[in-house]
């Protein structure tokens, strides 16, 4: 009997929680403020890297997601990769003046390999392999692949007053449909495409100002990004 209370206060919960989300606005432009930042520890194949994101559902004051992500890079000697194994904890919110908050804990292990082509085209691969505690659902996983690409405009390298073309697209498929309590999602979860700008602060510095277009098989959004990438 209490178990079955306790999954009927849950479904209740969530019921209030899911149309929320699912009547945003998909005309109005959102903004995701960011840092990312990589480090490595001398001359040794150990090092972290992370991320620290802001995204709105409009240009700052309507909280879509906090997303506070780090983790722990080996690169092996004489090798054109990165491996990382890292957490990641989300919070958010709905669109809209509610207060509501969903939490996420996240485990992830990454693939990151560079390639250059052309002598111009700085291309980025990344793999990404996510665990997933999310609040109201089952444990699930999730699948990541991202192609970057960098064009420097006045230079070879993304290097001090280096002013440079970034473009990404990154598809993302759910390991399970079964979410829990009844409910379920397909395999394919969203795509994301971006274009824009970035010029470099430092050697080891660069600011990025893009758009990027997010959609799923229930909505699709367009995105101002803001970014600093950061490698000290």
């Amino acid at each position: 009997m209490m178990k079955k209370l306790i999954t009927l206060s849950l479904l209740l919960i969530y019921s209030h929680l899911a149309p929320a989300q699912a009547t945003f606005d998909e005309d109005q432009l959102g903004a995701w403020y960011m840092y990312f930042f990589t480090h490595r520890f001398g001359e040794g194949p150990w090092g972290v890297q992370g991320d620290f994101q802001y995204r709105s559902w409009d240009m700052g004051g309507d909280k879509e997601q906090l997303l506070l992500r780090s983790g722990l890079t080996y690169t092996p000697k004489d090798a054109n990769i990165t491996f990382t194994l890292g957490y990641a904890n989300v919070s958010s919110g709905v669109f809209g003046e509610g207060g509501e908050v969903i939490t996420e804990n996240r485990i992830y292990q990454e693939a990151l390999i560079p390639q250059k082509v052309g002598g111009r085209f700085l291309l980025t691969h990344r793999f990404r392999y996510e665990q997933r505690w999310v609040e109201y659902q089952d444990f699930r996983t999730r699948y990541r692949y991202n192609l970057f690409v960098n064009v420097p405009l006045n230079a070879r390298e993304l290097k001090k007053n280096t002013l440079y073309v970034a473009l990404y697209n990154e598809l993302f498929i759910n390991g399970q449909k079964d979410i829990g309590m009844g409910r379920s999602v397909g395999f394919f979860d969203r795509n994301r495409t971006y274009l824009g700008m970035g010029y470099g602060l430092g050697d080891r510095l660069r600011t990025q100002l893009g758009w990027m277009r997010q959609a799923t098989d229930n909505w699709a959004k367009n995105q101002l990004q803001v970014s600093l990438h950061h490698a000290w």
